[in-house]
């Protein structure tokens, strides 16, 4: 990515959106008004016929396919609260034993996280989530040790202020110096020459994934 480009998550228009998932303009607005989908997922765009409406593809993509899949069992008020990104309202916690046995974070970025934070014995959602994360880029390689102890201490003394709103976490590093973001999803951040952007993830698709 060029220094000083505009950044921003993948997005697909409305249009595209209906006619590859078959569902009608009707559906989707009546799940936005049961807030099945997050008013900060529609996103206002010049185009030339005008303003269109895009969505980030990879979470609508997800949010409709779930919503599809459970409609026939549950009514929309059931649906929305069993597919709330909001951690604040997820009453979920797991043991160490649970996170490794079920694969979804492994030992060693458990250990990594309990020498820095403590072991609670259980783990609190956003713990589990902070874990997960690490873990995906421990694994990917995106991330070191040190560069963990960053991305952890920013998400550990700053998540909580966005109230569960979409957020994303950038890392860049520049003349051998690394930095963390934690901001509101979407933005549009511009850096200054020889910042080099090492990733920058969507929190709430972590979120999806996990649940």
């Amino acid at each position: 990515m060029n220094n000083g480009e505009k950044m921003e998550e993948n997005l697909i228009s409305k249009k595209e959106l209906l006619d590859l998932t078959g569902i009608s303009y009707g559906q989707l607005y009546r799940w936005k008004r049961k807030q099945l989908i997050p008013e900060e997922w529609f996103i206002k765009k010049s185009s030339f016929t005008g303003q269109e409406t895009f969505f980030p593809k990879e979470k609508i993509l997800g949010r409709v396919d779930k919503i599809l899949n459970m409609k026939d069992g549950f009514s929309l008020d059931d649906i929305a609260d069993k597919v709330s990104t909001s951690p604040m309202t997820m009453n979920i916690s797991m043991a160490k034993a649970d996170l490794i046995g079920k694969n979804i974070i492994s030992q060693s970025t458990i250990d990594f996280y309990t020498q820095r934070k403590g072991d609670p014995g259980v783990f609190s959602f956003e713990s589990i989530l902070f874990m997960y994360i690490l873990d995906k880029k421990f694994k990917s390689g995106e991330l070191s040790l040190d560069d963990g102890i960053i991305a952890l201490d920013t998400l550990e003394e700053n998540y909580s202020k966005f109230g569960g709103k979409d957020s994303e976490l950038i890392f860049i590093r520049k003349l051998g110096i690394s930095s963390c973001i934690l901001t509101q999803f979407p933005s549009q951040l511009y850096f200054e020459k020889n910042t080099k952007v090492l990733f920058r993830i969507n929190i709430a698709s972590y979120i999806e994934e996990i649940k």
